[in-house]
């Protein structure tokens, strides 16, 4: 390290803030100016400095061994006055300008320049005279270096003082830690430790270096910079792995690198350094990785070089992608051995074994549907955003209060007409054994042409309603105006016929053009008043968007470590529903009570005429009713869309003496609603487990511990990747034609029009 002087001009005072320190360290002077500087050392240390005018460069104070009570001056005897009655020993230097109190007795032999022990000490100036002390509890460095915190910096105040004030440091820091001094018969383990050393030391010194011979035998290396004397070279000793340095030569004639980046600041360095911080957070992005190593080493490199230091450390905590899909086999074995009754298949290209497909579904999700769930199906799918790509398609029911209750998982290698056939065929697999016990299924999605297909035929029974979520985005893009948006919901909501043409005529009012969109699609698929299925008050499969907390930070991992995050999230949630379903005490879920109640206090103000033992006549300042409980029915259909008694319906049930509750569907109650979540997923354990446990469990299919899956073809394309994806509908669309009012071509508008005038 270069040679570094402290000078304090005239009139000139440090400031150093609580609990920092001052050190000198080697090949360091201290230089005082011309005016009264004062000195004070705890522990009964008690020296003042008055440096009168001079014509010296500098003052070299070499402090050591505490005395009782010293009085050290320099410069002119004039101006010595001032302060001699204080003290009861004088010692006079004023020929060599140079105060040595030694460490030891004895040591007679002082280094010229300003050595501070290493005892605990710190330097702080006092309110009065300006003086520097040195307290008790605070460590000076054996390298007796000025060591600044990074997060200070000195500066000049009003008053011409220089203070310490806090700032963030983006510079290098200019002391050397004794961490990083080599040398000679030190010993290393091996020659990548060796190599290791000496990169850390170039890196925290500042200087590049240059390796001249390395191999199992023998290291050397040299400072980059020409004509740098500063050369290490180090070897094996024989008959051990061991390595130690030879011959150093540890000055430098360079000034160091004047440059920002690093010779020896490599991926692996980025990565070693980052490592700890990634185990505690993974999901630390790149940019804050550059933040940290530009603040806590000086170094500034390039975003790629953080990214792959970054994927090199999470390779080691997750696993390689690519093993994801070589351990697939393994891991379905392991699914279906620790959650007996699930379904984990994986499928790869008869031709070179590549990744296509993946399907999951856990026992206890399978059990909950088919037992206690709504009979409600909505499929949607989100693009994987790992390394190989790829498209996650989801099945979802719905539970009695609501929530949502993923059922099966399917990874397929690209989304197309072919990789929905067979997920709803696996769909189709999974409950076909138990359907005839369950009413007839409602399924929602966008109806995408594989979609529609693959339900007509794996469930040709089932009712198949558009997504509103799908609808309105595609009618929002044709038409980007807000009020018809909210008209085409409420023609969705609309319980009645007349209530859903209404609505299509205040939107035909607007636009034509919108009602005739709308018109094009039959209301039997998403309008309620046409549905023939039972949605429950659900227009909207609304999965994604529902799981996007933590389905998007699952989708960029690798495969097996996705599939294993979806899974510990179903076991949290089968835990937490199960135990608070438990402190209900109504027979209703919350959402469902919620909902009688309120149908209880309109139902106080409606009059009710009574037809015979179960038709009634529920008159209310909307209109007459009828209601029909043997039916479970109304004329407002209320009852039969939602699977509660609406209002008129409780009505007439409270006018014949009739417990409301007995009234709603099963899927509503506390009974069912903990039979949902009565199964438990199971973990897995860590795949280091796997061909052990399995080679002892003889339901284990002994194939698939031999059979590997590759990679798929498919990889992420360069660039930045779509935020949002492109609705089924969307695709083959015809771009709306623009036309430019310059020159009156198409093709571009009026701001980017080059043609000549």
């Amino acid at each position: 390290m270069a040679n570094r002087d402290l000078m304090l001009g005239q009139n000139r005072n440090i400031g150093i803030g609580q609990g920092q320190s001052l050190v000198l360290g080697h090949s360091h002077s201290l230089g005082l100016g011309q005016n009264h500087v004062d000195v004070e050392l705890g522990q009964g240390h008690n020296m003042d400095l008055g440096l009168a005018h001079h014509d010296h460069d500098h003052h070299e104070i070499d402090l050591g061994n505490p005395h009782d009570d010293h009085e050290l001056d320099l410069g002119n005897s004039e101006d010595q006055d001032g302060e001699d009655h204080h003290h009861h020993h004088h010692h006079d230097y004023m020929n060599e300008n140079e105060i040595s109190v030694d460490q030891k007795p004895g040591h007679d032999d002082v280094d010229p320049d300003l050595v501070l022990s290493s005892q605990n000490h710190e330097f702080s100036l006092s309110d009065n005279n300006h003086q520097l002390v040195v307290g008790e509890n605070h460590e000076l460095d054996d390298n007796l270096e000025l060591a600044v915190d990074s997060s200070h910096e000195l500066e000049i105040d009003q008053h011409g003082e220089m203070v310490m004030v806090s700032t963030p440091v983006q510079a290098r820091a200019l002391t050397a830690d004794m961490t990083y001094q080599l040398t000679v018969g030190q010993e290393f383990p091996d020659v990548k430790s060796c190599r290791r050393a000496l990169r850390d030391m170039a890196i925290a010194l500042h200087f590049e270096m240059q390796t001249i011979k390395s191999d199992k035998t023998r290291f050397t290396a040299k400072c980059s910079s020409d004509g740098c004397p500063w050369r290490v070279h180090a070897a094996k000793l024989p008959g051990v792995p061991t390595f130690t340095i030879r011959t150093i030569h540890e000055s430098h004639s360079c000034g160091g690198i004047n440059h920002l980046g690093h010779q020896q600041a490599s991926v692996q360095w980025v990565a070693s350094s980052v490592e700890q911080r990634l185990r505690e957070n993974p999901n630390c992005k790149p940019k804050e990785i550059l933040e940290e190593i530009h603040r806590v080493h000086g170094i500034t490199l390039s975003y790629k070089q953080a990214w792959r230091g970054k994927e090199r450390i999470m390779a080691t905590m997750r696993g390689s992608f690519e093993e994801g899909y070589r351990l697939l086999p393994q891991y379905c074995e392991q699914v279906k051995r620790t959650n007996p009754g699930s379904i984990a298949s994986v499928y790869g290209s008869p031709a070179d074994n590549c990744f296509q497909r993946l399907f999951i579904s856990f026992q206890a999700s399978i059990y909950g549907f088919l037992n206690a769930c709504r009979p409600l199906l909505g499929l949607d799918r989100t693009y994987l955003k790992s390394k190989y790509l790829g498209t996650l398609l989801l099945a979802t029911g719905f539970d009695g209060d609501g929530a949502l209750f993923p059922l099966a998982f399917g990874i397929v290698d690209e989304e197309n007409d072919e990789n929905w056939m067979w997920f709803l065929c696996e769909l189709h697999n999974l409950l076909e054994t138990n359907t005839e016990n369950m009413p007839r299924l409602t399924i929602l999605s966008d109806r995408q042409k594989g979609i529609v297909e693959g339900v007509e035929q794996n469930f040709p029974t089932a009712f198949h309603g558009f997504c509103m979520r799908h609808l309105s985005e595609s009618f929002r893009k044709e038409f980007n105006n807000t009020l018809l948006v909210n008209y085409l919901w409420e023609a969705a909501q609309a319980l009645t016929v007349i209530e859903f043409e209404a609505k299509i005529l205040e939107i035909e009012e607007i636009s034509q053009d919108a009602a005739y969109w709308i018109r094009r699609i039959p209301p039997r698929l998403w309008a309620t008043a046409y549905f023939e299925g039972q949605r429950f008050g659900h227009l909207t499969a609304n999965i994604v968007e529902s799981l996007n907390s933590w389905i998007a930070e699952a989708s960029g991992l690798p495969i097996i470590q996705m599939m294993e995050c979806i899974r510990r999230q179903l076991m949290t949630w089968f835990n937490e529903r199960r135990e608070t379903s438990m402190q209900w005490t109504s027979i209703l879920v919350p959402t469902a009570e919620r909902r009688v109640a309120e149908a209880l206090e309109l139902a106080r103000t409606y009059q009710v005429l009574r037809a015979n033992e179960a038709e009634f006549e529920v008159i209310s300042h909307e209109g007459n009713n009828i209601v029909d409980i043997r039916n479970r029915c109304c004329l407002c259909r209320g009852w039969q869309l939602y699977g509660l008694p609406c209002a008129h319906a409780v009505a007439a049930l409270l006018s014949c003496r009739q417990n409301v509750h007995r009234f709603t569907e099963s899927c509503f109650t506390v009974a069912t609603y903990r039979k949902t979540y009565s199964q438990t997923i199971h973990p897995i354990p860590d795949k280091s487990h796997w061909r052990e446990l399995s080679e002892g469990d003889p339901n284990v299919n002994k194939a698939a511990l031999d059979a590997i899956i590759n990679p798929p073809k498919s990889l992420r394309p360069p660039g930045r990747p779509r935020k949002r994806r492109v609705r089924a509908e969307d695709r083959g669309r015809v771009k709306r034609v623009v036309h430019c009012s310059r020159c009156n071509q198409t093709g571009h508008f009026r701001t980017t029009c080059a043609a000549p005038i």
